[in-house]
């Protein structure tokens, strides 16, 4: 006995899932005054929203999705769970007009390459043996210094870092060159904006136009410089354990060397974002310490009493706990990596919304380092909060100045001793005091610098 064949009913196709974004503006962001937000200012804006909508903001720039996130949870969930979906957005990559496929602005399989090759140089035994040579070139500092004199402090920490980065990462002297390195950095920082903002800027840097052109010089200054350093390594057939010559010395899988470009890219990278940062942190830490006496009497202490005199050493680094604690509460304050972003690939879930791809996640070190729930009476000046138990009761991303997942900064160990070690051997004989009137106002760049600079006396230690 046969049986007819039963057809099965076709299936509906399941429905798209609708996206749920966060609470957030209503208007374009293109659409608010200028007086409200401030034009150029987007710390302003990521106050705005996280005071108005919390955890999560949504807001539009033009046809795009934008999210501002200020929850811990929500950042980790971003840079280290899904961490796969995302890329850096558009502000990170037009840095490669300047800094080429570098640590910073490549991505994976690529950058996860890369960064197997410059690891070695940032192992624990490697930070090391640079600390000397980095207490050395912060003691001709001190010595240098006069009581009385009236300086920028934010120049004379950028031109003491790039001394020592050029030192101890590229084995290289810099020193009859910092002014122009200066020079030209701050030629490219005062052109940041400009080529974020401007449509299509990767290609217009070849035409002459006023801001391109001085775009151009600057690089092709700064390319002259590193491309010197190169050569010298070649020249002299160098194989010493600073990152230049490891990278010169490295061999990919198929045994190629790097490339002279690609060498270029990294040593760039790594120069500028080496100095940059931990120049603004120390800048920022003795405007701090002039403002809070009690907190730079503490420094002091502890300077005479671990130092009694002395050059620090890479040693009394686990000694020296309120100098670190001081460099902590300095950069939740004011972090020199002030925000990031992250371009999603595909669509998302955080949390209760579903977002799109396309969407750009923002994070702001500088607004999640003031968030009263992790940081009680947030504009204030405290060191305690460093206290291993302070730190302890506080999540993972409620403070990260150096960024965290996969992307975190490579340098960071290095940075941390650097910064102690150069606080440790300047405040041991000086005190610089901030000029009466001079206006002190965060700069969001790259970095978040001074906006004014640093103006400051030098007072002596007695």
């Amino acid at each position: 006995m046969s049986t007819a064949t039963r057809i099965p009913e076709p299936q509906a196709k399941p429905k798209p899932r609708r996206y749920v974004f966060p609470p957030g503006l209503k208007l374009n962001l293109l659409l608010y005054s200028f007086n409200r937000f401030r034009a150029g200012d987007p710390i302003r804006v990521f106050r705005h929203l996280a005071d108005t909508f919390g955890d999560a903001a949504h807001y539009k720039l033009g046809r795009r999705h934008n999210v501002f996130l200020n929850n811990p949870e929500y950042i980790r969930e971003i840079l280290v769970v899904q961490n796969s979906n995302f890329v850096k957005e558009r502000t990170v990559q037009r840095m490669k007009m300047l800094v080429g496929k570098g640590l910073i602005t490549s991505e994976d399989p690529f950058h996860r390459k890369q960064r197997m090759l410059a690891q070695p140089a940032f192992y624990r035994q490697r930070i090391a043996a640079y600390a000397k040579d980095i207490v050395d070139k912060a003691a001709v500092c001190r010595e240098r210094w006069q009581p009385g004199q009236e300086l920028d402090i934010s120049q004379e920490m950028m031109h003491l870092t790039l001394d020592v980065i050029a030192k101890t990462l590229f084995d290289s002297d810099v020193a009859a060159e910092v002014a122009e390195i200066s020079r030209e950095v701050n030629a490219i920082m005062g052109l940041y904006n400009f080529l974020v903002i401007v449509p299509l800027a990767e290609m217009l840097q070849h035409y002459p136009l006023p801001g391109m052109k001085r775009f151009r010089q600057a690089r092709s200054r700064l390319d002259a410089i590193v491309y010197r350093m190169i050569e010298e390594h070649r020249r002299d057939d160098r194989h010493g354990a600073d990152l230049l010559s490891m990278l010169l010395s490295a061999r990919y899988e198929d045994g190629s060397a790097m490339p002279d470009l690609q060498v270029r890219d990294e040593v760039m990278t790594i120069f500028l974002a080496g100095y940059e940062t931990i120049a603004n942190a120390l800048t920022w830490t003795w405007y701090l310490l002039s403002q809070n006496p009690e907190a730079e009497k503490r420094l002091h202490a502890e300077l005479d009493s671990v130092l009694a005199g002395r050059n620090a050493t890479y040693e009394d680094i686990p000694k020296l706990n309120y100098t670190e604690m001081v460099l902590s509460e300095s950069m939740r304050l004011y972090p020199p990596a002030w925000a990031m972003g992250r371009l999603a690939l595909e669509d998302f879930s955080l949390g209760p919304y579903f977002m799109p791809k396309g969407t750009t996640v923002f994070m702001s070190q500088y607004i999640m380092h003031r968030d009263p729930r992790y940081f009680p009476d947030p504009e204030r000046f405290d060191p305690e909060r460093w206290r291993p138990e302070a730190k302890a009761e506080r999540p993972r991303f409620s403070y990260f100045p150096f960024g965290g997942g996969s992307r975190q900064c490579i340098g960071e160990s290095f940075a941390w001793m650097e910064g102690i070690l150069i606080l440790a051997t300047l405040a041991q004989r000086w005190r610089p005091r901030l000029i009466a009137g001079h206006r002190v106002e965060p700069q969001p760049l790259i970095t978040l610098r001074p906006k004014y600079g640093m103006r400051m006396t030098l007072e002596e230690r007695t």
